[in-house]
């Protein structure tokens, strides 16, 4: 398997919804697995989503992308909290399975780490060693708030936040202090120019690929880190 190769595989989110979609994505001398759930618009399909994989496999680090049932159905308003809570630990259970015995850390973009944090706090997930927010949604557009941050309290793992200065999902003058209330569990890593997709205006000097290799190697230091501190 290269690189960058993906397997589709299925597995049962909870016992009401029935069986939704993933796909692993192997990585050469692959040393973590990241079960990566996807935004509230797009699935795990979305061109973030495969550009970031593959990305992260070139580092050595595998992922499993999943939907949630509501985009399994080709709904567009995701499911009730349980629902996704169940969905998210069903999604690390069948990673584990799927790849015996890496290292798993978990999370996702916009609303698939949220929900993952969520989930955390409620009860740890089997196995997590660390949480990855591509875009941590602090708040709704235009009503900046931290009570989305409230529950990342109760959340006993190590937590990397990749935010864009232009994400308007969650304004950095919120964000920063909620990371260090969190103190050694939390890492704020930047991304100059960056929207809420981490998309960079030309004026920038910087490519969309460009910032894809520095956030799939913000990944692979901070988790790298991880495995030297446990």
């Amino acid at each position: 398997m290269n690189a960058a190769e993906s397997r589709e595989l299925r597995f049962l989110a909870s016992k009401s919804s029935g069986e939704v979609s993933a796909l692993l994505t192997h990585a050469r001398e692959a040393r973590w697995l990241l079960v990566l759930g996807h935004g509230a618009g797009a699935g795990m399909r979305h061109r973030f989503m495969e550009a970031a994989a593959g990305r992260l496999a070139q580092t050595g680090i595998a992922t499993f992308r999943y939907q949630f049932p509501y985009m399994e159905k080709g709904g567009n308003r995701p499911d009730p909290r349980p629902i996704l809570f169940a969905t998210v630990r069903s999604a690390v259970s069948a990673a584990a399975l799927a790849t015996g015995d890496l290292p798993l850390l978990a999370g996702g973009k916009s609303m698939g780490g949220r929900m993952t944090s969520a989930a955390a706090a409620e009860a740890p997930l089997p196995g997590v060693r660390g949480l990855v927010f591509f875009g941590f949604p602090l708040h709704p557009a235009g009503n900046p708030s931290t009570e989305r941050a409230e529950h990342l309290d109760r959340v006993g793992v190590p937590m990397l936040f990749l935010q864009g200065t232009r994400d308007h999902l969650a304004d950095l003058s919120l964000l920063r202090p909620v990371c260090e209330r969190l103190g050694e569990r939390a890492t704020l890593h930047v991304i100059d120019g960056a929207d809420h997709s981490f998309h960079v205006l030309k004026s920038t000097g910087r490519t969309d690929d460009e910032v894809l290799d520095e956030l799939a190697g913000t990944v692979n230091d901070w988790s790298s880190r991880l495995l030297r501190t446990s």
